[in-house]
């Protein structure tokens, strides 16, 4: 760790240690932490490590391809923040596709405030990560959905079998903004930080549209886009009070004697029986006390144990026949029909139809990053199958890529089959 890196640690620890210590205490002077030097060059750090395109002013990393031009952008904007001139810019629309189909829109601030934000959440993120309860695992330090995994995986084992899976609609988009910043108030009370938040929620969002027409500029009065580096600390902190009420002497965690597992805007609550009394409890707070809504269409009461399935972060959780030639089915956690197919796909646009003019070994590398990136999210629980399958398309399509590429025939060399012609060029096997 750099000396820089070595200051903000200890930043980080003491807000966090006085957090600790003073559960109640509510900070007052944190701006100036903000706009010191080695925050603002941690949060560039940061900010460069997770790439992203440009924002609207069309200003992209790499325009920042010198020292000096580093060191004159945060001399800059810490200048702008000590003289309070800073003023976000609006957030560049931008549409990505989801798993099932649809689109998700994306607001992305631009390079700059994309610093400010991660130099903002560098000093409040060790304030409320003391407060957050161990069932929050999404975008946390040292915390992954793994351990969410683990956590339902535990419970089901329990006898915990009888799972209320949510599903709440447009979280991001939807957080009242009055509300979030009452339960920021709750630990921090500087005024400067607080307008900060406030003009990014603020921010317009700048969307382009077709044939020629000016672009669309709207003016969001809920949510937290989803984009920015400061939006997932907000998310976080917004549904933790649904955490804290169910966690509490007086709440489900008691008398249902129910565990509640969440990652982000995903959660699950499971118990050995759903009650009435259980899922008003969700409902109301949620909808009546949050202000959110509860995608009834999609949210599930569902008991495992008799032959349904739970899927969550890509996971399914079922049980199955043993394979032992035990008389009672055993919990299974593999990998779920929509990560296979979603991952054939990829592969599919990684070999397709269009790529013959790209080197074989160039496909077969980016095959590869794919199926290692793969390989690592799903390697807990049982996943066999789900990688057989996923191997057998892989070898499928590249052979078939092979065979189409060029006018005359491939075909391997004598005495070699294409499956190990695969594996001569490289091509890993899960």
């Amino acid at each position: 760790m750099t000396v820089t890196g070595n200051k903000v640690h200890r930043l980080r620890t003491k807000l966090a240690d006085k957090a600790k210590r003073e559960p109640k205490f509510r900070f007052y002077c944190l701006y100036g932490h903000i706009l010191r030097r080695d925050v603002l060059l941690t949060a560039w750090e940061q900010v460069k490590k997770n790439g992203g395109c440009p924002g609207i002013d069309n200003v992209s990393l790499n325009f920042f391809d010198s020292e000096e031009k580093i060191q004159n952008f945060l001399i800059s904007l810490q200048e702008q923040l000590k003289r309070k001139t800073y003023r976000p810019m609006p957030l560049k629309r931008v549409m990505i596709p989801k798993p099932n189909g649809k689109l998700r829109p994306l607001g992305i601030p631009t390079v700059k405030d994309r610093v400010v934000q991660a130099a903002t959440r560098l000093v409040l993120e060790p304030i409320f990560e003391t407060d957050f309860h161990d069932c929050s695992y999404g975008f946390r330090p040292n915390r992954s959905a793994h351990q969410a995994l683990h956590h339902i995986k535990a419970s089901l084992e329990r006898g915990m079998t009888s799972v209320y899976d949510a599903d709440l609609k447009g979280y991001f988009d939807t957080i009242p903004h009055s509300k979030l910043m009452a339960c920021i108030k709750v630990r921090v009370v500087d005024r400067s930080v607080l307008n900060l938040i406030k003009m990014w929620l603020k921010a317009p969002v700048i969307e382009k549209t077709h044939k020629g027409r000016a672009p669309r500029e709207t003016h969001p009065k809920l949510g937290t886009p989803q984009g920015g580096v400061i939006s997932p600390l907000l998310a976080n902190i917004y549904l933790h009070w649904f955490d804290e009420v169910f966690n509490r002497s007086n709440g489900p965690v008691k008398w249902a004697n129910a565990t509640l597992v969440r990652y982000a805007d995903d959660f699950v609550i499971l118990a050995k029986c759903q009650s009435t009394k259980l899922n008003q409890f969700v409902e109301d707070k949620i909808e009546g006390w949050l202000g959110l809504e509860i995608n009834r269409d999609k949210t599930k009461i569902m008991d495992i144990k008799k032959g349904e399935k739970l899927n969550f972060l890509r996971y399914t959780f079922m049980y199955k026949k043993s394979p032992k030639g035990l008389p009672y089915p055993m919990l299974c956690m593999e990998p779920s029909k929509e990560a296979v197919k979603k991952a054939k796909q990829t592969i599919n646009q990684i070999l397709g139809t269009n790529k013959g003019l790209v080197p074989v070994g160039v496909l077969v590398e980016q095959a590869n990053r794919f199926l290692s990136g793969w390989d690592s999210y799903f390697s807990i629980g049982y996943t066999r199958i789900a990688k057989r399958t996923l191997n057998h398309h892989t070898y499928e399509r590249l052979t078939k890529f092979l065979r189409r590429r060029s006018q005359r025939p491939y075909r391997p060399p004598e005495g070699t089959s294409y499956y190990a012609e695969c594996r001569t060029l490289g091509l890993i096997y899960l």
